[in-house]
């Protein structure tokens, strides 16, 4: 029961850091101003002006009794009674009170009224909004009615104005102060996942200049000493690589002169096959090592770019099957060397290769579906590792050196996406391919 409790709780709140810190500054200015809104309208304001409309009640009340016992001079009490109390009273023979009722049964101030002239009168009728600053109060008496020109102010206080100004300016003049604190706090936090993300996408990141509070600085210094190390062991692996590229193909070469010189044709043709071979396996692991390479990154239609990919195969077995202008931000040579390979694989154990591409809510998806043998689940996994190669099914009978989907791995996770394997409707494989945007 708790369980489900925080996790619905967990789910009314916001994720973003931002938009939590300003909940915790914010809820309690906001509680606060209600707990002091309610207790002064409460205490104060309510009980105020119901203690102000319940004198003026009672003043007309004391009016109506001292006018009936009145026998010789009523017009002199009612100016004098108007004069004395700053309102303006009149009495209309031969009148009755209004059918329709202007009450509004919203309004505090017409609450309190109508609760204190419920208690003192029968008969009566007020209207508070046709003249302003004034309520027009009307009361049964004798074969007419009293009508009495109120002023508002006799029965409402005028500083619940001023003290709703007060209250309420103040705070979302502070929650302003606090977004521009929180933005600048959270900025530097933003910027560091930023860095992250490019970084983890292989993308070349400037030179990142931490920022904020203490702790987030020390996180940015560790992160860029983190992506200098891991840059210096890149470029170390690059210069190796260079050089056990030069290393081995001179005396590659050397064999190669030496074997044309040998008279016995068979042995030359042996010998001849496994220099190939490992010339071959030597490019492959160049190709591999060196596909992170420093390419800058560039937006590109994803969509042209398969179409193009398809139509120099000149394979009427490869069908493609795209939305339209489908974008995204990249290596474009690179994402070419991967899709390249895949198809590669798809023609080397099949004859039909499906290419399929399609846009979900953060994520293109490439699929290539062959109908090939396929690879066994438990082989999943250890297809993507260099040099790996299935002796089964999918065998050596093409030379493969099991670099091709290393190198397609490798490339998609530089861009920070995903690939996996799956059974292939048409029976053979399907290369599920996750690019995010």
């Amino acid at each position: 029961m708790f369980y489900g409790l925080n996790k619905f709780i967990k789910n009314l709140l916001p994720k973003q850091l931002f938009y939590r810190a300003l909940l915790i500054v914010a809820a309690p200015i906001i509680i606060l101003q209600i707990i002091i809104s309610i207790v002064f309208f409460d205490s104060l304001w309510i009980k105020t002006n119901k203690g102000m409309t319940r004198a003026l009640v009672g003043e007309i009340k004391f009016f109506i009794d001292a006018y009936d016992n009145e026998q010789y001079n009523k017009d002199s009490l009612t100016k004098l009674f108007s004069d004395s109390h700053s309102l303006n009273v009149k009495y209309i023979p031969n009148k009755i009170l209004p059918k329709d009722d202007q009450e509004r049964w919203f309004s505090p101030m017409d609450r309190t009224l109508r609760r204190e002239l419920k208690s003192q009168f029968t008969n009566y009728w007020f209207d508070t909004t046709s003249i302003k600053e004034f309520i027009n109060l009307k009361i049964k008496y004798s074969n007419g009615y009293f009508q009495f020109i109120v002023p508002k102010n006799r029965v409402t206080n005028s500083s619940a104005r001023i003290f709703a100004l007060w209250i309420t300016l103040p705070a979302f003049l502070l929650i302003i102060i606090a977004l521009i604190f929180l933005k600048n706090q959270t900025r530097p936090i933003i910027n560091l996942a930023k860095a992250s993300a490019k970084f983890g996408r292989g993308e070349n990141v400037d030179e990142f200049r931490p920022s904020g509070a203490l702790e987030i600085r020390q996180a940015g210094y560790e992160f860029d000493k983190m992506r200098k190390r891991i840059m210096k062991h890149l470029n170390q692996r690059s210069e190796m690589l260079s050089g056990i590229s030069h290393d081995l193909r001179t005396p590659l070469t050397r064999i190669k002169l030496q074997l044309a010189l040998i008279k016995d044709k068979e042995i030359s043709k042996k010998l001849s096959g496994d220099v190939q071979e490992m010339e071959k396996m030597l490019n492959e692991y160049l190709q591999f090592a060196s596909s992170r390479s420093l390419e800058q990154s560039e937006k590109f239609n994803l969509t042209d770019l398969i179409i193009d990919i398809v139509k120099k195969y000149e394979n009427k077995n490869i069908i493609p099957e795209v939305d339209k202008d489908i974008l995204m931000n990249g290596r474009k040579n690179l994402i070419i060397r991967c899709i390249n390979n895949l198809i590669d694989n798809g023609i080397k154990y099949g004859k039909k290769v499906h290419i399929q591409l399609s846009k979900s809510s953060n994520h293109n998806i490439i699929t290539i579906d062959d109908d090939g043998p396929g690879i066994d689940k438990k082989e999943y996994e250890n297809v993507f590792k260099p040099f790996y190669k299935i002796n089964k099914s999918r065998g050596d009978a093409k030379s493969s050196v099991g670099l091709g989907l290393s190198i397609a791995s490798d490339i998609i996770r530089s861009h920070g996406g995903n690939i996996t394997l799956e059974k292939s409707p048409i029976n053979g494989l399907r290369v599920k391919v996750f690019f995010p945007f």
